[in-house]
């Protein structure tokens, strides 16, 4: 059965403004160009649809000079990858002050600016849907969910964290990858409600977590005592203690809570 091809559209080259004679750029600032212009390219599309011709188009290279730096495609999108990947993990580098669900909604506003300006690239790389994207660039996002699971348990305080708490976080960071790529897809929820839910949700995985490990009620605690009613934790007790007055939802908690 033959393989119908889907025409390929090239990628819209960047608008560059005419500001007179070019400076010679050095071999490291060439390369760093390459690297930033292929990353645009491959943000804007998934990285099989974007050529060598394309980046050099882009970049106002010949071919042959992005070869000069580059061995072939694979090479500029692992350094373009490596780019995006280190500012990715930056995204949830956030100073230690204030409510920690205040500090964590700081961090999912930065995670979805990256999400929104590296769209297809970002899709791409997470599903694994690309013949560039192979066991290196799987490592490479490992890297990045490393990166962000460090910094959630430093922002927690908890020391010697426990399976439970490590599996909370993990699994907390997947449900921040699987929201973004929907809502890719989908934009039919603003990413400011996804901001506050994916906040919201990992502050009652961290209750469910603390009501299984005990050494991580203290931290629980202390936490929960730094909110203010009006941060995402607040707003979240706020509804669900509203919920929670529902007479018919107060009488089944009462009896569940009775016989169990």
């Amino acid at each position: 059965m033959a393989t119908r091809t889907r025409p390929r559209s090239t990628p819209a080259a960047p608008e560059r403004p005419d500001r007179g004679p070019r400076r010679r750029l050095s071999v490291d600032e060439r390369r760093e160009q390459l690297i930033e212009v292929a990353l645009d390219l491959f943000s804007r599309c998934a990285p099989d649809e974007v050529s060598i011709d394309d980046i050099a188009a882009a970049a106002g290279a010949s071919r042959p000079l992005v070869y000069h730096y580059f061995p072939g495609k694979q090479s500029l999108y692992e350094a373009a990858l490596r780019r995006a990947a280190d500012e990715l993990a930056g995204r949830f580098r956030e100073p230690a002050e204030g409510p920690l669900s205040e500090r964590l909604h700081r961090v999912m506003v930065r995670y979805f600016d990256f999400v929104d300006g590296h769209g297809p690239g970002f899709a791409a790389l997470l599903r694994g849907g690309s013949v560039a994207a192979g066991s290196w660039s799987g490592a490479v996002i490992d890297e990045v969910r490393r990166a962000a699971h460090d910094e959630i348990l430093a922002h927690l305080g908890a020391e010697d964290p426990g399976p439970r708490l490590r599996l909370t976080v993990r699994t907390w960071i997947a449900d921040a990858e699987i929201t973004a790529l929907a809502w890719l897809e989908d934009r039919s929820l603003s990413r400011e409600e996804l901001q506050l839910r994916l906040v919201q949700e990992f502050t009652a995985a961290l209750a469910v977590t603390a009501s299984r490990e005990p050494s991580l009620v203290p931290v629980l605690r202390s936490l929960l005592a730094e909110e203010s009613p009006s941060g995402p934790a607040g707003r979240l007790l706020a509804q669900l203690g509203g919920l929670l007055a529902d007479p018919g939802i107060a009488d089944a908690v009462g009896r569940l809570a009775a016989e169990g």
